[in-house]
């Protein structure tokens, strides 16, 4: 079958039972928002209610969604728990919102306490064991141990995606596994390194593409501040250059912390150094966040560049299927390696008081040096 004649084709079940053949006639849209990271996904369906035959879901139903196009294996995207419901009485319409099963309200409580030379891997197990999940953590982190860091008055999954954000890795639930895995490297939901596929992406007519490039030398590199413990200097490491280096603004309990967060931040700066956003005509639900992309059809060099994809947005409508991507350069850069200097300059004292000093392994905010 040719691209222009291909039939979208989607399966809806509600709490294991299939509805499909009820709300076909009636389906106006149906759209799934995928994103890494803490964001749960989300399920929007719009209903034709004209005649007011069809009856209000309770909140708190799981609904499974897979989508595809006719002919072949349609693509599993989930499961979704209802959260909200609207009726517009005209002209007749039902919405119903939905948001990944496994992100639900337990995960976004907030809790207080406290990790002191613990592993990565225990951690996460131990959130994990707190929600009745099973814990998977990439192998580079699994044995890597924080000084210290607190959780004050915060989710698990904030918590757990801060300590991410210093490791460049995303933590996240699917299908009742807690995962924590690295935003660059090609690690499986079981935790196992892959070989990092990139999907060739060619344009059809009527996609439409945007790029913009940054300028990858607006910083010279990350600055990070550490103080050992029964320690009163402040000491600074510094991955890439200090001319124009980015200062984090949290306090790390020792030199490899405060090395680990900065080498993040390096890799997500260098990361940004080229965004993209993309729609395609004809949708690809086989896409998924951290994926990775080239688009050989484009004009040099963004023929050549492979892009990380961050957020999706699948739709099955009035057009069809279509898919819209949110995306990123994958390529960190070979530059993120630590300054000579990295680790052994102290602070003068007038830049320490600039510093807010909150609690070791605090928030990871940052501001230009």
């Amino acid at each position: 079958m040719s691209e222009a004649h291909r039939i979208p084709a989607y399966r809806v079940t509600l709490d294991g039972r299939d509805i499909t053949g009820n709300i076909k006639p009636r389906l106006i849209s149906l759209s799934i928002t995928e994103a890494r990271g803490e964001e749960a996904d989300q399920l929007d369906i719009d209903i034709d209610d004209h005649d007011g035959a069809m009856e209000l879901p309770a909140r708190g139903v799981v609904l499974r969604v897979a989508l595809g196009w006719k002919g072949q294996a349609l693509v599993d995207k989930g499961t979704f728990t209802v959260d909200e419901v609207q009726y517009q009485y005209s002209p007749g319409r039902i919405t119903l919102r939905a948001r990944s099963a496994d992100l639900t309200s337990p995960l976004r409580t907030r809790n207080e306490r406290s990790f002191h030379g613990k592993a990565i891997g225990h951690i996460v197990a131990t959130v994990a064991k707190d929600h009745g999940l099973q814990p998977v953590v990439g192998r580079a982190f699994a044995n890597e141990k924080i000084a210290h860091i607190d959780q004050t008055n915060e989710s698990d999954v904030a918590f757990l995606n801060r300590i991410g954000k210093r490791y460049d890795a995303v933590a996240t639930v699917k299908d009742g596994r807690l995962l924590f895995l690295p935003v660059a490297r090609g690690e499986t939901a079981s935790g196992q390194e892959t070989p990092l596929t990139v999907i060739a992406l060619h344009a059809n007519a009527g996609d439409n593409a945007r790029f913009q490039m940054a300028d990858r030398n607006s910083y010279t590199g990350v600055s990070a501040q550490w103080q050992g413990k029964g320690e009163t200097k402040r000491r600074t490491v510094v991955l890439g250059a200090k001319g124009k280096a980015k200062r984090l603004k949290s306090l790390y309990g020792s030199e490899k912390d405060a090395m680990d967060a900065a080498r993040a931040e390096w890799e997500r700066i260098q990361r940004g150094a080229a965004t993209f956003d993309m729609e395609l005509v004809f949708g690809r639900p086989e896409l998924s966040p951290q994926g990775r992309l080239q688009v050989p059809d484009l004009k040099k060099p963004l023929d050549g560049y492979v892009w990380l994809i961050k957020r999706l947005v699948h739709k099955l409508g009035d057009n069809g299927l279509t898919t819209s991507i949110e995306g990123e350069t994958a390529d960190a850069g070979d530059d993120a390696e630590p300054s000579d200097d990295a680790g052994l300059a102290e602070p003068e004292d007038d830049e320490a008081d600039e510093e807010d000093d909150g609690a070791q392994g605090g928030s990871d905010d940052e501001m230009p040096e």
